[in-house]
């Protein structure tokens, strides 16, 4: 745990409860802070951050000097954020950028120095429950299984959930298969270019991706899928695509977290993108001059899962690994009644 707030001593009971997740990621720095809420929790404070922490890392397999400035520069916000609201117990992971770069130790013990924050290098079949456990229950009640997948920087996750929602097995018994493909937005927009995107190099973003996934589209494949199966996704691809399907003047959470999908409508919305320009997608509210480079790799991404995991409709949860940490540790201090002690 990081050493962060205030002696317990001088705060309240209730204000002894307070959590912290970070997740900090090849492209984005992102925070949460939040605490117990009758049968859940509510956040208190919250901060997010593309710092680009694995720019270049493809090629040179080290961390820049740039990346890692703006990364413990977004790191002091959380501090200050977490010691502000008081936070007992945290939870600071890092994924895969850190993972890949020969110089990730010394990146951690630098932050470590410098925000007096402990990172957490966790491997990908940690990101991969944690995942899962952070927009779980988004899936259909009443589906037998469902295709979740979360759309990272540097990697992306893939779980096959089976088992309805209510089921009361735990997630971890749950999740039948897993894997990590090693690309994400950022590695697949540095190799294929982002910025002028034709379709050629999409459908060779595409075709990378699905090399990737091969083994575990042969894994899974013949996995039973009842009538109301479906996709599960949650990364700065789908909330993107669902913001741009609604026709966003402005992107709002309470607008695009747990709304469906067909699968023509995000047909359609690829199709769009596809046909903007960067500088239109950079325009777009949805989007911004940030993910302008990045959008289209994401967009290739979802499209190999799409293609190997057919479905009728997805379900765009904005919301992920910080939720499903939080979760972990107030489930571990057993803040909730027993009953709520299955989803672990």
């Amino acid at each position: 745990m990081a050493p962060v707030g205030v002696p317990s001593g001088q705060r309240s009971a209730h204000e002894r409860r307070t959590y912290a997740a970070l997740d900090l990621g090849t492209n984005n720095c992102r925070l949460l802070v939040a605490r117990p809420n009758g049968d859940g929790f509510r956040v208190v404070d919250a901060f997010s951050r593309i710092v680009r922490l694995g720019e270049g890392l493809g090629g040179s397999r080290r961390l820049k000097e740039t990346a890692i400035a703006r990364t413990i520069d977004a790191l002091h916000v959380c501090r200050t954020k977490m010691e502000a609201r008081g936070v007992t117990r945290a939870r600071l992971i890092a994924t895969e950028a850190c993972r890949a770069a020969e110089n990730g130790a010394d990146f951690i013990a630098r932050v470590r120095e410098e925000t007096r924050l402990d990172l957490e290098v966790v491997d990908r079949e940690t990101e991969a429950h944690l995942a899962v456990a952070g927009c779980a229950a988004l899936a259909d009640p009443h589906a037998e299984g469902s295709m979740l997948f979360d759309i990272g920087g540097g990697s992306s996750e893939l779980a096959w959930v089976a088992g309805a929602a209510r089921d009361r097995r735990s997630l971890r018994q749950r999740v039948r298969a897993w894997t990590s493909l090693p690309v994400g937005v950022v590695t697949l927009a540095e190799r294929h270019g982002g910025v002028d995107v034709d379709r050629r190099i999409f459908e060779a973003m595409v075709s990378e991706v699905l090399g990737h996934m091969k083994s575990f589209a042969d894994e899974v494949g013949s996995a039973k899928r009842c009538g109301r199966f479906h996709l599960l996704g949650t990364s700065g691809t789908v909330t993107t695509i669902a913001g741009v399907h609604l026709g966003l003047k402005r992107y709002d959470r309470r607008q695009v977290d747990g709304i469906w999908m067909n699968d023509a409508d995000v047909s359609d919305v690829i199709e769009q993108l596809l046909n903007m320009s960067f500088e239109e997608r950079a325009g777009n509210a949805c989007i911004g001059s940030e993910r302008a480079d990045l959008v289209l790799a994401g967009c290739a991404i979802l499209e190999a899962i799409r293609r190997n995991f057919p479905a009728s409709r997805l379900r765009i949860a904005d919301r992920g690994l910080r939720e499903g940490i939080l979760m972990q540790m107030m489930d571990e201090d057993g803040v909730w009644t027993s009953g709520r002690r299955s989803h672990a």
